[in-house]
């Protein structure tokens, strides 16, 4: 792990599509995130996020849960902590990841987990937060980069970016405006917590 200089090296959980962790790539790639995927892990061995990365020619492998569906053994955990440690990753992106981590990979990784999020925390955490702020009524969502605690989207905001909810919206519409501020705030918060870690590297 790192103390903060050169190419900020990546770890990414997901589940899904990965659409966040294209994102990040195409951050990489235009040259406004000076970093490097270098493991991306699954929890859903059908997860379009392994084949993306497959794709780019990352390295990209399935998280063993030991058959249980939605909780994130302690087992699972320190494995999934290691595999990240001995490829020298920096920072653990969560992109649509949906178990929730706890002590054996925080331990490892202490402030170096970040989340994205679609609602502006602490409004609307867990599941389908656009879903429920469209049934509310809400007149306003977004997003939340944030760091990782041992909570359901609890940790400490790192950045945030709001989107209007309109008259006319459905979950779907309102989804896809917030995946658009999604895709530009994920580097913007990498870069930030990637100063800080140089900062709190400098003067200790």
């Amino acid at each position: 792990m790192s103390t903060g200089k050169g190419t900020i090296k990546l770890g990414v959980l997901g589940s899904g599509s990965g659409s966040n962790m294209q994102a990040i790539l195409d951050a990489i790639e235009n040259g406004s995130l000076d970093a490097e995927i270098v493991l991306v892990l699954s929890d859903n061995p059908e997860a379009y996020i392994l084949e993306r990365a497959q794709k780019a020619g990352i390295r990209a492998e399935v998280i063993d849960c030991a058959g249980y569906k939605t909780r994130f053994p302690d087992a699972s955990q320190a494995a999934v902590a290691e595999q990240l440690k001995s490829a020298g990753v920096d920072i653990v992106c969560l992109a649509g990841f949906m178990r929730l981590v706890k002590a054996p990979l925080l331990e490892v990784f202490p402030q170096r987990i970040l989340n994205i999020h679609p609602s502006i925390l602490p409004a609307y955490p867990g599941l389908m937060a656009w879903k429920q702020a469209v049934q509310d009524g809400a007149r306003e969502s977004g997003c939340t980069v944030h760091y990782v605690d041992a909570g359901m989207d609890t940790g400490p905001t790192i950045l945030q970016a709001k989107v209007p909810v309109l008259v006319d919206d459905t979950a779907d519409t309102l989804h896809a405006r917030i995946q658009v501020e999604e895709h530009q705030l994920y580097p913007d918060a990498i870069r930030l917590v990637w100063k800080d870690i140089q900062s709190n590297a400098s003067t200790s």
